[in-house]
């Protein structure tokens, strides 16, 4: 299907398949409106149509045994969830005409050669590769199966996020109907109700775009499948009458593979431990003692899973400098992480794909102080209502626990927060929406409140679900390509650097002095060696070689292992067939980051052209040895493309 064309064809199958749910969602919300009304349905239908014999329907009578509230429950109980998945999927229709942007998807996918398949190179490569600081194997092979089937179009990769996105979505359900009734939920209809609720506002939410619309985050949307299965099989497994060690080996089983996801997994052995105080009260029952015992299985794969994180970190994109950003530093950027992700749930505009971390963090700042204080407020308050509110404080609580491994002591990248991260951590806040809307059901049942806050409430509901669905739409769109995403950014933030440094990427081939002014912008907020590469690159463009050469140069003086500026400085002398002076600098980049792009194919081609050079006069010896290294660089090749 031509790009251009993806959201024309993608709209007429979503919209074939709402209008195959159709009925089943009619039968839904006839449940529900009759149910929260009390009123029999008065309405008379044929044989034909397939739906549930007439009978006066409750939240009561629902709960019963008789053949028509059986018929209603499988209504409701199978049509939630179909519902649930298409709109998730409906409100991220945008992201499927989004193209490879130069956010890592250019070192992912377009200059990464190696996970384009199922065989076994690629296979070897997926389970042994810390590519830019993440051991993700069965993400890998998950991307594999999509270019097995989508080749390098990038809507491909895009609708299969989506669809592990509606899959979680779904899940999110069942664990959230479980978890809301063990919260007394006071009746079916009500469970369902907050349950789907609790299900769309995590699904649609627009902190939800940066992990489901690029590319590169599927380990984001594969982990949470995962995670949720994991919780899931944990919730059965404590089920009275249930298979306990079936269940409770398939939630290990989830475990593992949410950890070789995506690292974020780590914290559930904790998030189990908070279910079991609230909502599952499991600690009120057994003791301390036994609850924490059953966890251990969980401790050992997530002590496991933190040792690979921490190597694959270590030789991947590295720890953020503990010179740079000092205990003090790193606490004001903890609180202010912590605060954010709560803030930006419930507030969620002027969301961007990078939140700068500045240069130098003053922890008594007000961009950091106020954080801690509202931290500290938050916590005490909630620990104060905790017996009349527990929901809070574990809720809290679990976000908290699910951001730590990505911030303060082990924080890396140039990001002082990130969308994605809030994935896990929002759960949650989804659930209390959820157990909001309950609340609400229950309290016009007991005469709490008066019908007309009861209607005001109901039809709050809904327009939250499409007002977050509006806001994912237009958020999906900023992903189209890279300029797009990273104007969308500067306009939100003028002072992030590293946003006019990928806007000038994006551009500068088409306008490269557009690009040199982006580039000069950015060095001016902040002077990076990767930036001046990139000016070197540009000004390279403009035919501009000395200057550019400078570039580079300064590029290495301040990092003398930056493989951009190695491998483009490199380049420069090779392409003016200064191999001699090319070779150190490319080995070098070789060296320091051998799945760079175009390092592995550069090389090779320099040094059999100053082989050549070498034979020409005579130095046989030294030609020979310039091509077994050439052939050496080649057989160490990453895996080939797997040819569909």
């Amino acid at each position: 299907m031509p790009e251009d064309g993806i959201l024309d064809g993608i709209a007429p199958a979503l919209w074939f398949c709402t209008v195959a749910v159709s009925r089943r969602l009619v039968r839904t919300l006839s449940v529900i409106a009759a149910a929260l009304s009390r009123a029999p349905t008065a309405s008379v239908q044929t044989p034909e149509s397939g739906l549930c014999p007439v009978s006066p329907v409750s939240s009561d009578r629902i709960q019963t045994g008789s053949s028509v509230d059986r018929c209603w429950r499988r209504t409701l109980t199978t049509g939630l969830p179909a519902a649930i998945f298409l709109v998730t999927l409906m409100a991220f229709v945008p992201a499927l005409d989004g193209q490879f942007v130069n956010w890592d998807d250019d070192r992912n996918f377009l200059g990464n050669t190696a996970y384009r398949g199922l065989g076994w190179p690629q296979l070897r490569w997926m389970w042994t590769t810390t590519l830019m600081g993440h051991y993700i194997p069965l993400t890998w092979m998950s991307l594999g199966v999509t270019y097995l089937l989508h080749g390098m179009n990038p809507w491909g990769y895009h609708l299969g996020s989506m669809l592990i996105h509606g899959a979680n979505a779904v899940l999110f359900f069942f664990v959230a109907r479980r978890l809301l009734a063990a919260a007394r939920a006071p009746s079916l209809v009500s469970s369902l109700a907050g349950a789907a609720f609790t299900a769309l506002v995590f699904a649609i939410h627009p902190l939800r775009v940066e992990s489901v619309a690029w590319a590169t985050e599927r380990r984001d949307v594969l982990c949470g499948f995962f995670f949720l299965s994991s919780v899931l099989g944990y919730l059965r497994s404590v089920e009275p009458g249930e298979q306990t060690r079936r269940w409770r080996l398939l939630s290990l089983a989830a475990f593992v593979a949410a950890l070789l996801s995506k690292a974020q997994a780590l914290p559930l052995p904790l998030a189990l431990l908070i279910l079991d105080v609230y909502p599952l009260r499991r600690v009120r029952q057994l003791s301390w003692r036994r609850v924490a015992m059953e966890k251990i299985p969980y401790v050992a794969l997530s002590i496991a899973g933190a040792i690979i994180a921490l190597v694959a970190v270590a030789n991947g994109s590295g720890f953020t400098n503990y010179h740079q950003y000092p205990a003090s530093a790193r606490l004001g950027m903890t609180a202010y992480s912590l605060a954010f992700y709560p803030w930006k749930w419930l507030w969620p505009v002027g969301l961007s794909p990078l939140y700068e971390l500045p240069a130098r963090v003053d922890p008594l700042a007000p961009r950091f102080l106020i954080p801690l204080f509202v931290l500290a407020a938050m916590t005490t308050l909630l620990v104060i209502l905790r017996h009349r509110w527990p929901a809070g404080l574990a809720a809290w609580g679990y976000s908290a626990l699910m951001v730590l491994p990505v911030v303060g002591p082990v924080h890396a990248g140039h990001q002082l927060a990130n969308d994605r991260y809030s994935y896990l951590s929002g759960l949650g806040f989804a659930l209390l929406a959820g157990a909001a809307l309950i609340w609400l059901l229950k309290a016009e049942r007991h005469g709490v409140i008066r019908r007309f806050p009861l209607r005001v409430g109901a039809a709050a509901a809904p327009l939250i679900l499409l007002g977050l669905g509006a806001l994912t739409w237009i958020q999906a769109g900023g992903w189209r390509d890279s300029e797009t995403l990273w104007t969308w950014a500067v306009e939100l933030d003028p002072e992030c650097a590293a946003c006019y440094s990928n806007l000038a990427e994006a551009i500068a081939r088409d306008r490269p002095h557009e690009a040199e002014s982006a580039l000069l912008r950015s060095l001016a907020l902040r002077d990076r060696p990767v930036t001046r590469s990139n000016l070197g690159a540009v000004l390279e463009l403009q035919g501009r070689i000395e200057e550019a050469q400078r570039m580079y140069q300064e590029a290495l003086r301040a990092d003398p292992d930056l493989p951009e500026a190695l491998a483009n400085l490199g380049m420069l002398h090779a392409n003016r067939g200064r191999h001699s002076q090319a070779l150190p600098l490319l080995r070098r980049a070789y060296q320091v980051a051998p799945e760079f792009p175009g390092v592995r194919r550069s090389l090779p081609h320099v040094l059999e052209r100053r082989a050549l050079e070498l034979a020409d006069s005579d130095q046989m010896a030294e030609a020979q040895a310039l091509l077994a290294e050439a052939s050496t660089v080649v057989s160490r090749e990453i895996p080939r493309t797997v040819r569909r």
